[in-house]
């Protein structure tokens, strides 16, 4: 201890190393903490990892066996006969992209509008509720978006996909199909879908845009700038790789839907000849494992339905695995 105008002051000098001794225990404490976290973050990434192979590795074994016994071509027919094992995907893959791309193109202007105005366009009392409001969007559970889309929506729906039908018909796509009524299709479905994923899109994107820094955006304004030209030449460039990962996140939402689905999408009629129409009935990969779970009775026929979730985990690995090809790129382009 020593005495400085009459104060007690610890005498920190350095040590013969050239190191005080409360730097060493710092530098030692620092260490073993960067150690340990080390440790624990690596553990946990390595356990996703794992974790996904294992489900890859059970999802593979299960499917193999049915798929061996499967007297139809797995890839390419449109049969799904589990009691004769006759089955294909092309009729399920159909469906549940079509449902989640007509999800995705009608969600994903309306989230990057509502994340815009909340952000620079709502004041202060009207952008917190709101934001509020759209979160709370993702806690309704499925199950009510599914009675609201049937016992609601699809009175609604029904006369304006005739009048699409009537106009359209001659495309392909819009093409009426036999025996669905109601308005029960593949269309409606992508609307319902459309607000469930919603909030999960707006709240990404809301957060992305919020970080724009304001250096460019004041700088935009400095040049004489316009509010939407600001946005166009600063917020939007910024936030892009975040609303294309918001987009992944809510197509993925929309790819495992089950229970909505299961309780609005109309069944194709038994022997009906299946087209590639918007308008048309049929089963997503979540909703045929669902709704036949009877079905369950042989490792053969329970092999069949895991080669269908066999399909959407690759399906749904394939596109995040895109989105995030193209964020990286995306970066690597802005720097």
């Amino acid at each position: 201890m020593s005495s400085i105008t009459g104060r007690s002051v610890v005498d920190e000098s350095p040590e013969p190393g050239g190191r005080s001794p409360l730097e060493g225990d710092n530098a030692s404490t620092g260490r073993l903490g960067d150690k340990v976290f080390t440790f624990l973050t690596t553990g946990a990434g390595m356990t996703v990892i794992v974790l996904v192979i294992l489900i890859a590795v059970f999802l593979i074994y299960q499917a193999v066996p049915a798929l061996r016994h499967n007297s139809a071509n797995f890839l390419t027919s449109t049969e799904w006969d589990v009691a004769d094992m006759k089955f294909g995907i092309v009729q399920l893959l159909w469906t549940t992209v079509a449902t989640s791309v007509v999800a995705l193109v009608i969600a994903v202007p309306f989230s990057v509008a509502i994340a815009l105005f909340l952000t620079h366009y709502a004041p202060p009392w009207l952008a917190k509720p709101g934001a509020v409001l759209i979160d709370l969007l993702a806690a309704v559970p499925s199950i009510v978006y599914g009675l609201w889309g049937l016992y609601v929506v699809s009175g609604h729906w029904e006369p304006i996909q005739n009048w699409i039908s009537d106009v359209l018909g001659w495309i392909p796509l819009f093409a009426p199909v036999p025996g669905i009524s109601g308005g029960t299709t593949i269309f409606l479905v992508g609307i319902v879908l459309a607000i469930m994923i919603l909030p999960i899109i707006t709240a990404v994107s809301r957060e992305v845009f919020a970080q724009t820094p304001p250096t460019h955006i004041e700088g935009a304004l400095a040049l004489g700038a316009t509010k939407w030209e600001m946005i166009r030449t600063a917020v939007l460039p910024f936030g892009k790789p975040g609303v294309i990962s918001a987009s992944m996140l809510g197509l993925g939402r929309a790819l495992g839907e089950t229970i909505a689905v299961l309780m609005i999408l109309s069944s194709l009629p038994q022997g009906a000849k299946w087209i590639a129409s918007l308008f048309n009935g049929g089963d997503t990969f979540a909703s045929i494992i669902a709704k036949n779970q009877s079905e369950f009775d042989t490792p053969l026929h329970t092999g069949a339905y895991i080669a269908a979730g066999l399909v959407l985990f690759i399906l749904t690995f394939l596109v995040n695995a895109a989105a995030r090809v193209v964020i990286e790129r995306r970066k690597a382009f802005s720097e």
